[in-house]
């Protein structure tokens, strides 16, 4: 089948996002240790919350009928608190001191804050009439038992984290974390602290996508460093699936110079190309295809180009594997351009840029003067990338763009 020279960039999401199943597997832990995993099912509330009326204030419960007219006196015949409940009810001219949390007692219909009241020995002065519920949380105001309130594909973070152990779900079934193998490839390269070699460089492009990776989910492998060789080459690939990687990351290779072995190393392992080539910039020569179960994904050997095609394809396809039901969702986000810029060619630019507030509630974007590939001071130095999409005209300084925040 002939593969598209250039593939645009939606086209090329589509078919990496297409490659992932809908979920891996799944897992049962403690709510403990589920921040940052994504829920397998959906999750039903097994109670009630609050489970009865409470207390929304530190205060005094009462009959509104009796405090219609103020100042009222009433009788203090007990005390509600959060975890000891008052066991007797309310009747007319009686209240019961209550505290936040606290069950409010049969025969009560509000609650006066104590800053309302004056207290007078084992009486209360209400200084001011409350209606009926006032101050009162009704029972499964939060949410009832049976409620599903955490759907399937759900990211956990904090708040989820919370609402879960308050649907009284010690455990949950979240999604296996795909594993991902990272494969820099290269003579020229060497390890972060090695003493590199007069024609060498240090690798650094798999720190940054495996830290993407990590952030989107995944467990990561680093498969260290392959030489340009195919015998080295291909044994590195063989550890990707000996290690069982859902996805299997290469970077650098991915050209088509005479050292540029990492296409031709894979298909001798048995890949089937999806796609190599995209209409974009960085990024050009990214490559996708499968090997069996595990996914491929060849990215550039510009440190740039690595991680922006990271931030593009590879942190959607992993949570696409997490289960995530949002996984393909636009991510873009609207901005104000802060410098002129020229047309663009056939190719979508994602211009690296700062960020500053702006006078309309939109940030604004500036793109950095320079924008080489192999520039990562300048990738740090960035908040975000602003899209050019291709053949875009000439834009203006104050014009709309859609950015990606880095």
């Amino acid at each position: 089948m002939a593969i598209s020279p250039l593939l645009p960039v939606a086209d090329a999401l589509e078919r990496v996002l297409a490659s992932a199943p809908s979920l891996l597997g799944v897992e049962t832990l403690p709510l403990a240790q589920c921040a940052g995993r994504t829920l397998a099912h959906d999750l039903a509330a097994r109670r009630t919350q609050p489970p009865f009326p409470s207390s929304a204030m530190d205060g005094y419960a009462v009959r509104s009928a009796d405090i219609a007219t103020a100042p009222a006196t009433l009788d203090i015949i007990g005390v509600s608190a959060a975890g000891h409940s008052f066991a007797g009810s309310v009747g007319a001219g009686q209240a019961v001191r209550i505290f936040t949390g606290a069950p409010v007692p049969e025969g009560a219909d509000a609650v006066i804050i104590q800053e309302d009241t004056r207290v007078e020995g084992e009486r209360i002065v209400c200084l001011q009439g409350e209606p009926v519920g006032r101050n009162i949380r009704k029972a499964g105001l939060d949410f009832a038992a049976g409620d599903i309130l955490l759907p399937r594909g759900r990211r956990l973070g904090p708040p989820e984290l919370a609402l879960a152990a308050a649907m009284n779900h010690g455990t949950l079934d979240v999604a296996r974390r795909p594993r991902v193998a990272l494969l820099a490839t290269g003579d020229e390269l060497v390890a972060p602290g090695e003493n590199p070699g007069p024609d060498q460089i240090v690798a650094s492009n798999t720190y940054a996508v495996m830290a993407y990776a990590q952030a989107a989910g995944a467990e990561t492998i680093d498969l260290g460093i392959a030489g340009d060789t195919y015998a080295a080459l291909e044994d590195r690939i063989r550890a990707a699936r000996a290690a069982r990687a859902d996805i299997l990351v290469t970077l650098g290779g991915a050209s088509v110079g005479d050292h540029d072995l990492v296409q031709t190393a894979l298909a001798r392992e048995g890949m089937e190309l999806g796609f190599w080539k995209i209409a974009m910039r960085p990024g050009k020569p990214l490559m996708h295809g499968r090997m069996g179960d595990m996914r491929i994904l060849g990215l550039p050997g510009n440190p740039v180009s690595a991680i922006v095609c990271g931030v593009l394809f590879l942190a959607p396809l992993i949570r696409a594997l997490c289960g995530e039901t949002d996984a393909g969702r636009d991510r873009t986000e609207a901005a104000i351009l802060g410098v002129d810029l020229k047309a663009n060619d056939n190719r979508q630019d994602y211009l690296r840029a700062a960020l500053a507030p702006g006078g309309e509630g939109l940030p604004v974007a500036t793109p950095f003067g320079r924008q080489d590939s192999s520039m990562l001071r300048v990738l740090a130095q960035s908040e975000c990338l602003v899209i050019r999409p291709p053949f875009a005209p000439e834009a203006k300084k104050g014009d709309p763009v859609r950015i990606v925040r880095l």
